[in-house]
């Protein structure tokens, strides 16, 4: 029975071929490297004393230098079970967990089909490596020698080609091998013209063959000698064969290269990567002509969890990193990650080889930055953010960054470099990042009339002091919030600045900042971080807050949050004038400071005493206490004056 396209590609990449062959023989640890998937032993196939049946798990192939039997997983279960293909098929499919296709009557026809193709690429590859060597490919073979450097050994590796210029040099050669005109347009390398005439796609360029990744020839890549050409480089069309989107130029050769330690590299270009491999950089491979796709990063990332972008150090060549940041930053897992390398001086890769050689690419790839430090630096490189307004856009573009990186420790991350980046930027003394600014009890709207309530007063947060106090706190903020999402726009800029502890706060806090507008919130956070969603709500001082119990009272969740928040900066402010007291201190502390500590400290109690006391205890004095408070705020008590 015809099995699907792929279909044995995955059962390949599913079963490992030592686990199977395991089963069947002793293996030599002597001889054998576990480490590299380089695995040794007798030949199960026949009678010998010395370990010469080889096992590459990494290739998924063996090969045994006794009696030169070889092959792959299924050959190995239907040569040693003395079974028939499909039967050996079925039993890895079902230890793969794998569900055989159903019998598809069109099947064959499109194997057949594709076996047809196949043959039409190989035999237009012979030609045109053919017409390179004849008089008619003497430009090609000079500009490849003296402009590229290939040596013909070179040229033979990469089986490059010339196709001439005439319109009908390949048709012909095709039809002398008794190849039907349907599948010569079939296979793209033949286009019929409107009067149903046919005419070879490829004139007057050097071809490059494109294969798949068990390295036989799907599609062509022709470069143009002509400058006056309408495009430099061509490639053929998508064919039942050929599709761009998920094809990689150099995929199996880079494989191989990057099982064997090579670092991968990801160019843009055919010649990029011929001139990297020649050079020694044998893991490169290249998408084909267009951006990167997401089938190609998947792809690349099954080659290596971490591959260099190389990319050309001109406009094109930074366009090209923002773009493959935006398209990667939602499919980043852990242990799946991005370097990017941008070349000097608006060179590719084959120029930088041409010009200073190996060392200097190495140099390169070594200096390759980190996702996360692209994207920093294309928010930032050039712009001025001397105003809070600026600085709050800056905020908001990289909330949303954040808020598109699907996986939660990856996005907790990302957070915590960002924060330091900007730390680095901005300066303590000019901006403190993620921190809130001096919250102002007793004005505006959000602040609670008549003092603190009841409700909260008797609650667990009464009681705790010190950092548990400040973690209970910052939890009824973001449990109110994400409780009610309506409030989040008015709380947004105190949220954004508050500085959390624990990464399951700082990830609850991205996920409310970007769904801010998102009327289900609590739903998707219960769908995208379900465990710290619970921990969060499950926690008693949580589930007895006001706002937590009445989740359709806005305004009673508001005056909570205008609460939790001036108490949680109080403590915090009067916490960090004490540090930066201390650094201050140079022997006995003098006067000045000595009445800044007791001014914030006094800040501190007055704000709490607020919070914890009976509306009674404080009388007619509240406004006056009220308006006390928000002097020594507003003149920021806390902040050393120059003297």
């Amino acid at each position: 029975m015809p099995l699907p396209n792929g279909f044995l590609d995955e059962l390949r990449t599913r079963v490992t071929l030592s686990s199977i062959v395991g089963r069947k023989v002793t293996w030599d640890m002597r001889k054998s490297n576990l480490a590299k998937g380089d695995f040794w032993a007798p030949c199960p196939f026949h009678q010998e004393k010395t370990a010469s049946f080889h096992v590459d798990d990494r290739k998924g192939f063996y090969y045994c230098f006794g009696c030169h039997a070889k092959g792959d997983a299924v050959t190995f279960v239907k040569e040693s079970e003395n079974l028939g293909f499909m039967e050996a098929v079925e039993i890895l499919a079902r230890e793969a967990g794998m569900q055989i296709p159903a019998r598809d009557p069109g099947a064959a026809e499109r194997a057949d089909r594709r076996t047809l193709l196949q043959q039409v690429m190989d035999e237009a590859v012979k030609f045109y490596r053919l017409q390179l060597k004849t008089a008619a490919g003497a430009d090609a073979r000079s500009y490849l020698a003296q402009k590229r450097r290939l040596t013909e050994a070179a040229w033979d590796r990469w089986d490059i080609g010339w196709a001439p210029n005439n319109r009908h040099a390949l048709k012909d050669a095709l039809a002398a091998k008794g190849i039907a005109p349907d599948l010569m347009v079939a296979s793209g390398l033949v286009a019929r013209a409107d009067d149903g005439s046919l005419y070879d796609r490829f004139r007057g360029r050097i071809i490059f063959p494109i294969k798949d990744t068990r390295g036989r020839p799907i599609s062509l890549g022709g470069r143009a000698l002509d400058p006056n050409a309408p495009a430099k480089y061509l490639n053929g069309p998508e064919t039942d064969l050929f599709d761009k989107g998920r094809t990689l130029f150099n995929h199996a050769p880079a494989r191989e290269a990057a099982g064997k330690g090579k670092p991968l590299i990801v160019a843009e270009g055919y010649m990029d990567v011929i001139a990297l491999s020649e050079a020694g950089f044998t893991a490169a491979v290249a998408p084909l002509g267009t951006a990167i796709t997401e089938d190609q990063l998947r792809m690349i990332w099954k080659i290596s969890d971490e591959p260099i972008m190389a990319l050309d150090g001109d406009k094109a060549g930074i366009a090209a990193a923002q773009r493959v940041i935006d398209l990667a930053l939602p499919l980043l897992e852990a242990g799946k990650a991005l370097r990017i390398a941008i070349l000097p001086g608006g060179m590719d890769p084959d120029d930088l080889l041409k010009a200073q050689g190996a060392p200097a690419m190495q140099a390169v790839l070594d200096q390759a930055k980190p996702m996360v430090q692209l994207l920093w630096q294309r928010e930032t490189e050039g712009r001025v953010f001397d105003s809070p307004e600026r600085r709050a856009a800056l905020d908001k573009v990289l909330r949303g960054h954040l808020a598109r990186i699907t996986d939660p420790s990856i996005r907790s991350h990302y957070a915590d470099e960002i924060k330091r980046l900007r730390l680095d930027l901005f300066g303590t003394a000019q901006y403190r990042p993620f921190q809130p600014g001096p919250f102002r009890p007793g004005r505006g709207r959000f602040a609670p009339p008549g003092g603190a309530l009841a409700s909260t007063r008797s609650s667990l947060l009464a009681q705790a002091q010190g950092p548990v106090e400040e973690a209970l706190r910052e939890a009824v903020i973001l449990a109110t919030l994400i409780l009610h999402p309506a409030l989040i726009h008015r709380f947004e800029s105190a949220l954004e600045r508050l500085d959390l502890t624990g990464e399951d706060h700082e990830m609850l806090r991205q996920m409310i900042l970007a769904g801010a507008d998102m009327p289900d919130l609590r739903a998707k956070i219960a769908q995208s971080a379900p465990a710290a969603l619970d921990a969060l709500l499950s926690r008693p001082h949580v589930a007895i807050a006001p706002p937590v119990r009445n989740t359709q009272d806005d305004e009673l969740a508001a005056l909570c949050l205008a609460e939790e928040l001036a108490k949680l900066e109080a403590r915090r402010g009067a916490r960090r004038e004490i540090e930066d007291a201390m650094e201050d201190m140079d022997g006995l502390p003098d006067e000045g400071l000595t009445w800044r500590l007791s001014q914030a400290a006094e800040a501190r109690h007055r704000s709490e005493k607020g919070g914890i006391t009976d509306s009674s205890d404080l009388g007619e004095d509240r406004t006056a206490l009220s308006r006390h408070l928000q002097s020594l705020i507003d003149s920021q008590v806390w902040v050393k004056k120059n003297r």
